[in-house]
């Protein structure tokens, strides 16, 4: 396969005098394709045959120990203006980020094979669909990719008669992390990554494309790229509505796009169109319409079981690839809170030990086709996207944050987003457990400075009269002995019915001072053992403690300067006086 396009061949053509591959290979998205690098890769070592009886089709990948989690503090976008990056940003010049990176990725690929990838994010016919070309010596991300996005010659075909693409050049370089880069132009909408294997720091149509230029991309043409899951929730009259929710990495976005209904919840489904990445626009009517760029699942294996996400559970268990999962005697993938078999190898492909190491690691991953899931729903197809009632913003909070809350209006909702904190994970490098201030959960994906992406956000109230109704929800509420007052999981159901008979105007609530309350008796607690003591404790809005947390908002505003937004502000004031 080669291209009609000039500027592409072009650009391929100069990789390869760069990073001297001995061989270049245009990737068609074919089964074929597919299997012949899956076996060249048990060939050389970079995957392992799992239990093909008990796993069929499923592989594993052990990554270099250094190289396991996105790299934030080496991860950078390239603005002319260092104030375009923002805070929020690490910024580095685009003359000297290109001279810097360039000198890494000379020879890069000598002895290697060169992959160049055309890819969709999107269904290949939508209107809201975005192409991109991902150039890379590495089989372990040619076949990821081939799940996680729609990749090959239709692409291709696409990219040909639109004539532009987002350019993607990845190596793996020598996987030292003192030569291990992620760098993004978004004037240039081009990316350069290497040092890493690891997903998000590879797999450069997702975190990097889907986010971080999408995102640039998305101011510019009126729409927004978000950190989202969509998730259609259908009541036994068979109405359904789509909800996007933005949860940073690892607090609980794939168990609640897969969620299946408990018992106590006869007649409702829940489907599925994506589990991490939402791209939303406005239709012509004003309503805000979103679809999944993504074809594909890249999520978190530890805590994956049947009681917390049997779907995710029973979809990993064929033409899966595992990265950084321990092995049973079986051979089968084992990692924490399986709950099925025992360990003998750990992630790291020695014999387990517990006092040494955990025996999955605790970002360790699994790569999977959205098909694979038995509530994927075909509506992720849909050229038109699906309509959004209600965006919800999440996080992990011990303490403070109610169950779940209703802003007062758009801009409010904004500020509802701005203001999302949650405790850290193991899915970036660094400490875990420590607060952190997560916009829209887009703290480590904003491709510009938040402060003109707020402003971005607030401009939508202009645009439209029949924006979404915004959330705020945390399952993750503890009592004093450190045990969860709500029950999560599949019950969180019950709160996201109550969203909707918000959205339908359905139910009243009780007006706080950080938004709308539900009222205990419009929560569906019924076969829940929860009293009604401990509702209203989830329910509950500390003024004293609320203020400590909004004049912590107003110093993280602060860092921004006198870019912040005017109705920010003024949202901010409101919010503040209300608690005073």
């Amino acid at each position: 396969m080669t291209t009609t396009l000039k500027a592409l061949q072009n650009w391929v053509d100069e990789v390869a005098s760069q990073t001297l591959p001995d061989n270049i290979q245009w990737c068609d998205g074919s089964e074929v394709e597919y299997n012949f690098l899956i076996k060249q890769m048990n060939k050389s070592g970079d995957l392992e045959a799992l239990n093909q009886s008990n796993y069929p089709n499923c592989y594993l990948h052990r990554s270099d120990p250094t190289d396991v989690a996105r790299v934030e503090h080496l991860t950078f976008i390239c603005t002319k203006e260092k104030e375009d990056a923002g805070p929020n940003n690490n910024w580095m010049a685009p003359m000297e980020a290109h001279n810097k990176i360039d000198q890494l990725f000379k020879g890069a690929m000598k002895g290697r094979t060169m992959y160049v990838i055309p890819y969709c994010m999107g269904p290949v016919d939508s209107p809201y669909a975005r192409c991109g070309v991902e150039i890379t010596d590495s089989a372990y991300v040619v076949v990821n990719m081939k799940l996680m996005t729609r990749m090959g010659a239709k692409a291709l075909h696409r990219i040909e008669q639109e004539g532009n693409f987002v350019k993607g050049l990845h190596s793996t370089g020598d996987l030292d992390p003192e030569k291990r880069f992620i760098m993004h132009f978004p004037d240039e909408l081009s990316i350069k990554s290497i040092g890493s294997g690891y997903g998000g720091n590879a797999l450069l149509g997702k975190k990097c494309h889907a986010l971080r230029i999408a995102s640039w991309q998305a101011r510019k043409e009126g729409w927004l790229a978000e950190h989202m899951l969509i998730v259609g929730i259908e009541n036994p009259q068979g109405e359904t509505h789509y909800v996007a929710c933005a949860f940073p990495s690892a607090c609980g976005k794939t168990n609640l796009a897969m969620l299946i209904p408990p018992k106590s919840q006869p007649g409702w489904k829940i489907w599925t169109l994506g589990d991490d990445i939402a791209w939303l626009h406005l239709d012509e009517e004003g309503q805000m319409r979103a679809i999944n760029p993504e074809a594909g699942y890249f999520g978190v294996v530890p805590g994956t079981n049947e009681k917390t996400n049997k779907n995710a559970f029973d979809m990993i268990k064929s033409d899966t690839i595992y990265t950084n999962v321990g092995l049973t005697e079986q051979n089968d993938p084992w990692w924490e809170d399986k709950n099925i078999g025992e360990p003998i190898i750990d992630w790291q492909g020695d014999k387990f030990n517990s006092d040494l190491r955990s025996a999955a690691h605790p970002n360790s991953r699994f790569t999977v086709s959205a098909v694979n899931n038995p509530s994927y729903s075909e509506l992720a197809e849909a050229p038109e996207g699906v309509p959004i009632s209600a965006i919800v913003f999440g996080g992990r909070r011990k303490k403070l944050a109610p169950l779940v809350y209703e802003a007062n209006n758009w801009k409010h909702g904004v500020l509802v987003g701005a203001g999302v904190a949650s405790e850290t994970t193991a899915a970036a490098i660094g400490e875990v457990g420590i607060v952190r201030r997560d916009p829209m959960a887009m703290k480590p994906f904003c491709g510009y400075n938040f402060a003109d992406y707020w402003s971005h956000w607030l401009s939508f109230s202009e645009k439209s009269d029949k924006l979404p109704k915004i959330f705020h929800v945390n399952w993750f509420r503890q009592n004093e002995d450190g045990k969860f007052l709500w029950p999560g999981f599949g019950e969180n159901l019950r709160v996201l019915r109550w969203i909707i008979d918000r959205c339908e105007s359905r139910v009243s609530a009780r007006s706080t001072s950080i938004g709308n309350i539900p009222n205990t008796k419009d929560i569906d607690t019924n076969d829940l053992d929860i009293s009604k003591d401990v509702l209203e404790e989830l329910l509950t809005v500390e003024n004293k403690e609320w203020l400590q947390e909004v004049n912590s908002i107003g110093e993280y505003f602060e860092t921004f300067g006198d870019r912040l937004p005017k109705e920010l502000s003024n949202e901010f004031d409101k919010l503040k006086s209300a608690l005073t």
